[in-house]
């Protein structure tokens, strides 16, 4: 089936109240897994290849995005090609060319009057390139490096910004102004999730996301909902959220069928031997996801 667009899939699902989930890909077999896993549940989904998997694939880009990209086509699902949580301008320019119909650009970690000029402008690239293109306002936060508001260093110990820190959530007033200067096709908003859960015990403000659904014209999206229970997702689809995105969930069912395979299998070699396993884990929760969000 031929590519189908991000933002199709969003405005589908935004007219229908339903979600749409977006899957990190890291690997071939995250790739593949998505497929099956969106051809379980029979409902769309996107594929998406952050700017962190690309420098682990040594900062090409063209080789995961033509496996992936191969990997969709090949599917009975519609799926779309997303190139997620990109600050490098280098990297924003060869998105087109290496097949992607949207893009994340995060300038978040900036103040509020350099992100709205760096995303305006890479929304200009964007767009004069036929590119749906998703921004972020809030601090999200659960990423090594991530800063606290005001640009201090997290706490002692903790590592990473905490999604209930104060400062941290978006503003409605201030994420509807944005998304008129920066003219975003969608937007990515701090509501309580964190990136790189493992646990899935986040605790969503769901008033905030009805405030942000009738401020912001835009379609919402909630980042780190791998951390996110069941209900939690349901609630959030119902106040206003339809790009769901989805990463650590697949990577914990991914090493938990190694580590499975290996306890069992100590002197294996063969890579396809727990691969194949790990592949169907992450497909088993891809489906499981697409339900929730998408039902």
């Amino acid at each position: 089936m031929p590519l189908v667009g991000s933002g199709e899939l969003v405005a589908d699902a935004r007219a229908s109240g339903r979600g749409v989930a977006a899957f990190n890909v890291i690997t071939l077999e995250h790739a593949e897994a998505i497929a099956v896993g969106a051809e379980t549940a029979g409902m769309p989904a996107i594929l998406q290849i952050s700017e962190n998997a690309v420098r682990f694939h040594g900062g090409r880009l063209a080789p995961v995005a033509a496996a992936a990209a191969a990997v969709a086509r090949a599917s009975g699902a519609p799926l779309a090609l997303h190139l997620d949580h990109v600050e490098s301008p280098e990297l924003l320019r060869a998105a087109p060319e290496s097949g992607f119909g949207s893009v994340m650009f995060d300038a978040s970690k900036l103040p509020y009057d350099r992100n709205v000029a760096a995303t305006a402008e890479a929304v200009r690239f964007g767009h004069a390139h036929g590119m749906w293109v998703e921004a972020e306002l809030g601090r999200i936060g659960g990423k090594p490096g991530d800063r606290e508001p005001g640009g201090g260093e997290p706490e002692e110990g903790r590592g990473t910004l905490d999604a209930h820190a104060p400062g941290v959530r978006t503003d409605p007033a201030e994420a509807a102004a944005y998304a008129a200067a920066t003219g975003v096709d969608a937007l990515a908003v701090a509501v309580g999730s964190s990136h790189a859960m493992t646990e899935r015990t986040a605790v969503l403000d769901h008033t905030l996301i009805g405030e942000l659904r009738e401020a912001v014209p835009v379609p919402l999206v909630l980042h780190g909902s791998s951390g996110v229970p069941d209900g939690e997702l349901r609630r959030a689809v119902a106040a206003g959220m339809t790009k769901i995105n989805v990463g650590t969930a697949l990577n914990t069912a991914f090493t938990g069928a190694v580590r499975a395979f290996l306890a069992q299998d100590a002197r294996a070699v063969d890579p396809r031997g727990y691969l194949l396993p790990a592949r169907e884990a992450m497909a088993r929760t891809v489906a499981a996801f697409l339900k929730v969000v998408g039902g």
